[in-house]
């Protein structure tokens, strides 16, 4: 999804659609807004966001797989 609030000095207005848009069925509403105060959205996709996120943490990642908890050894305090 697409949020864009935009401030035109003419007549027509030209979008960039994401690659995951094109080719799909998409509608476009154009409406004025009286709040000028109007939070800007981010048009970046949620499954965009995640992914780039997963991508910058892989470096961070590790395999636990042998690793065994022991709570006795854990408090063992002498």
């Amino acid at each position: 999804m697409i949020r864009a609030i935009l401030k035109s000095n003419k007549n027509s207005l030209t979008l960039e659609l994401p690659d995951d848009l094109v080719g799909k069925m998409i509608e476009v509403i154009a409406f004025s807004v009286e709040d000028v105060n109007v939070a800007k959205k981010d048009t970046t996709s949620k499954e965009i966001k995640v992914a780039t996120f997963k991508d910058k943490l892989k470096g961070f990642t590790f395999n636990s797989g042998g690793y065994k908890f022991d709570r006795g050894e854990a408090n063992d305090y002498e």
